[in-house]
């Protein structure tokens, strides 16, 4: 569409060290490698560490993370590969099923960024896996580190019942630790 362009966010920043699983599906091999190319310069450039981890297919990748959530201390994941849309409806069963399983975690708190493609021919995902042109791979490592932004920022904040007193009584902190 003519006259558009994207907003791209203002890169995440930390105070504290970053620990992130890329998970990523190398069914297609060329593609997998420039998403992740993508993914560990955007991790880099926000002084993020990182692991990889591979899988045979995009089905797995959600079933990794879940994985290395209960068993291990990263921060927040990267979900990386590519369905091409071929002649039978097994398309619609992978992208629709890893997507789905993706938002789950997420809506239990896990930190991902989504970055398996769902295109219809292979010019499509070389051009969104190219981290000269469309650069997927980047985008789902700085949605990853957005969302461990806002884990941080909020996981500090004190839930009350919605309001909070401005009086305190004489050695009360309010709840609030000092450093």
């Amino acid at each position: 569409m003519a006259g558009t362009s994207n907003y791209i966010m203002a890169r995440a920043e930390f105070d504290k060290p970053v620990k992130v699983l890329i998970v990523a599906s190398p069914y297609y091999k060329d593609l997998s490698d420039n998403q992740i190319a993508g993914a560990v310069a955007e991790l880099d450039a926000a002084g993020a560490t990182h692991e990889i981890v591979h899988v045979p297919g995009a089905l797995e990748i959600p079933t990794a993370i879940g994985i290395a959530e209960r068993l291990s201390n990263f921060d927040g994941y990267v979900a990386l590969g590519c369905v091409i849309r071929g002649e039978t409806t097994h398309y619609d069963t992978v992208c629709n099923d890893s997507s789905r399983a993706l938002q789950l975690l997420g809506l239990e708190g896990l930190c991902i960024g989504n970055g398996i493609l769902t295109v219809e021919n292979y010019e499509q995902a070389a051009a969104r896996a190219d981290p000269s042109d469309q650069n997927k791979g980047g985008g789902a490592a700085a949605a990853a580190l957005h969302l461990i932004a806002l884990a941080r920022k909020w996981s500090n904040s004190n839930k009350g019942v919605g309001f909070t007193s401005d009086i305190l009584l004489a050695g009360d902190t309010g709840g609030k630790t000092t450093a």
